[in-house]
């Protein structure tokens, strides 16, 4: 009876482990979401559309730079490769403490490769929004 017990018990925890593994996971329609989001964005930025590539920003970016053109400014300045990707390639999504991370492999104009940590929050309609972003150097650290 105490090795019946035992093996309920660790079938119980096995169990329950798996269910925390897969909750952490990103769901594939909140994926492609997020994925939609950032392209949109992406597509906004192409045609210097700031108005539509400032809504896809959550609130707090919003109201950091106040408005759509000191946002688009940011971005031209300090963000070429996002702003003008010659190709972009998503990859995985994942749960990072109260957001997703969604991270992109971009290149730039001249062909060098980048890697951009997208933070993508959900905000209280559902939809998801952009929270920052931070990019590296492929082989080399976060700006």
């Amino acid at each position: 009876m105490k090795h019946l017990l035992r093996g309920l018990l660790l079938a119980c925890v096995t169990v329950g482990s798996a269910d925390a593994v897969l909750a952490q996971q990103v769901a594939p329609a909140d994926a492609r979401e997020i994925r939609q989001v950032i392209e949109l964005q992406l597509d906004a930025f192409a045609s210097d559309d700031a108005e539509r590539a400032f809504a896809y920003a959550s609130p707090a970016i919003r109201q950091q730079f106040g408005s759509p053109e000191r946002f688009i400014e940011m971005v031209r300045r300090g963000y070429r490769m996002i702003y003008r990707p010659a190709s972009v390639v998503f990859l995985r999504a994942e749960p990072e403490e109260a957001e997703v991370r969604q991270e992109v492999q971009i290149q730039d104009a001249t062909g060098a490769p980048w890697m951009a940590r997208y933070r993508m929050q959900r905000q209280t309609d559902r939809s998801w929004r952009i929270n920052g972003v931070a990019i590296s150097r492929i082989g080399s650290r976060a700006i």
